[in-house]
């Protein structure tokens, strides 16, 4: 069974193409057989100007042409498609679900900050770790952050804040968001210890591939802060020549980072591991239980 998630972020929409492999009573195997990434960057003028620009929105549609294209290829049999921060702040975002609808047949979902935390704890990756461990899953977009906490098995909270990469570059951060945050994960994980992160997005990947640790392994609060510095101080251009950034990463990195920083300090977190996954490898599972429940919401399309 071959499945596929669109996720279509701030800065960048992507496709998840995935084949299921099942193998009789045992957990089914998820193996991806293509990621694709458009550097669409929605937030740069959603969070400014309330609506993504003409210009922007026929890039969406014709990525989503690309998209299909794709998914015919790979004889993929169902998508799910969802949006998330720079959408939802979209004044005219009913207007671009309709024009790929008619244009492409693919139905967009726009999702909650509490849908994509939820979305993102789909992959269970706490619950193949050790269980005398709190888990805190922490995915950094450009429009918001999304925080999951596990412990004892059990989920403790689902939380979503306006505080991402992009906000952040264009200075529309205020200092009570931050303390709303602070304030929020030092009462929400009081009395639990042991706290180690899992960190999902396209900057804590980058991060962990310049830090040329083997999988598996996990990156400290100390190595994230020596990253913070050195990039802090690197103009755009330095961060691309010296680190083989993509522009559309080299702008983000560093706030990312400050991020993933904040959040492991304030929750006394050392360690934050970085399996390489996020939204859309979410939506894929929650696609895959639908498939075999043959229950189906709005956001997914039989192909």
């Amino acid at each position: 069974m071959k499945l596929a998630a669109i996720d279509i972020g701030s800065n960048a929409a992507r496709l998840l193409i995935t084949e299921v492999v099942e193998n009789g009573k045992s957990q089914p195997q998820f193996n991806k057989l293509n990621l694709v990434r458009v550097p669409l960057r929605l937030g740069f003028d959603v969070f400014e100007t309330g609506d993504i620009p003409k210009t922007k929105i026929n890039k969406v549609v014709e990525t989503i042409k690309a998209y299909k294209h794709l998914l015919s290829i790979y004889d993929v049999n169902y998508v799910k498609a969802c949006a998330t921060s720079a959408m939802r702040d979209a004044k005219n975002a009913p207007e671009i679900i309709r024009k790929v609808k008619l244009e492409t047949g693919i139905e967009i979902k726009v999702i909650s900050g509490d849908e994509e935390a939820s979305f993102i704890y789909e992959n269970h990756i706490a619950e193949n770790l050790e269980k005398d461990h709190s888990y805190l899953y922490i995915d950094v977009g450009g429009g918001s952050t999304e925080l999951t906490f596990f412990s004892g098995g059990k989920l403790i909270f689902k939380e979503s804040f306006n505080i991402g990469t992009i906000r952040l570059l264009k200075g529309l951060v205020e200092e009570k968001q931050w303390d709303e945050m602070k304030n929020f994960l030092k009462i929400s994980t009081k009395g639990h210890s042991d706290i180690i992160a899992i960190g999902s997005g396209g900057n804590i990947n980058k991060v962990f591939s310049l830090s040329k640790r083997k999988d598996g392994k996990p990156l400290s609060l100390e190595l994230l802060r020596d990253f913070y510095k050195e990039l802090s101080i690197l103009t755009i251009d330095e961060r691309i020549k010296i680190h083989k950034l993509r522009e559309d990463r080299a702008d983000v990195i560093v706030p990312a980072l400050q991020i993933y920083i904040n959040v492991m300090r304030w929750t006394d977190t050392e360690n934050i591991y970085v399996p390489k996954i996020g939204l859309a490898d979410g939506l894929v599972h929650i696609l895959y239980d639908e498939v075999k429940k043959k229950k189906f919401d709005s956001s997914t399309v039989i192909l």
